[in-house]
């Protein structure tokens, strides 16, 4: 998947832009996720910062929600985990 920029709604409202890096499904497809970034770096190495939010169509829209649950970040590491090893 190439670089594409997105337009991303937060649970506030709020618009910015980003750089799609992925997107995962649930394994019983009841859940999106979208891998971003906003083009910040960070420690030593220059790593580039991802974002990883849930995907709510709302209608209308898609909008992002932060994810809270431990749980659902245990099943977003293996779809992750499944990415990284299919390479």
């Amino acid at each position: 998947m190439e670089n594409e920029m997105i337009t991303v709604v937060d649970g506030n409202g709020v618009k910015f832009d980003a750089t799609l890096v992925t997107y995962l499904v649930s394994d019983d497809y009841l859940n999106k996720y979208i891998v971003y970034s906003k083009g910040e770096r960070t420690g030593a190495n220059n790593d580039e910062v991802i974002y990883i939010s849930k995907l709510l169509n709302t209608g209308d829209n898609l909008q992002i929600q932060e994810i809270v649950d431990n749980d659902e970040w245990l099943n977003v590491q293996l779809l992750l985990k499944k990415i990284a090893n299919a390479n």
